[in-house]
């Protein structure tokens, strides 16, 4: 697997992947990738692939298309490759004690990268202006 800058978020062992070639994941700390997702779902209608949530870890993994983890450079989260294992996606979570929080089927089969940073950037600002104000 290749892995981009990271900030020591935990990513799952069996990334998951959809169709026959494959895709990443981006791993974010939970509260970032929490606010993403809204930022995604309000923003003008992106397309979002599955989200997994793994609670024990407090991380969110956004399904992205493959190859993304080769050019991954966003500070404090992580970009897992599959080496073109062609992992499929599936309704269960593919690692104990997480869940999806968006499952495949309900979602496009992954985000766009470009999307999904620009959310990502707007998340961590808005969460450094709302830690600022205590």
């Amino acid at each position: 697997m290749e892995t981009s800058q990271s900030n020591d978020p935990r990513t799952p062992p069996d990334t998951p992947a959809a169709g026959d070639a494959g895709c990443d994941l981006v791993t974010v700390p939970a509260r970032q990738g929490l606010e993403a997702v809204d930022i995604l779902r309000r923003g003008t209608g992106e397309a979002m692939g599955p989200v997994l949530h793994d609670d024990g870890g407090g991380t969110l993994g956004f399904v992205v298309p493959a190859g993304t983890a080769a050019a991954w450079d966003v500070p404090g989260s992580t970009c897992t490759g599959t080496d073109g294992r062609g992992l499929r996606l599936n309704p269960d979570p593919p690692v104990e004690g997480s869940d999806w929080l968006l499952p495949p089927g309900e979602a496009d089969p992954a985000t766009d990268p470009a999307v999904l940073r620009r959310a990502l950037g707007e998340a961590a600002r808005l969460i450094r202006a709302a830690d600022s104000c205590r």
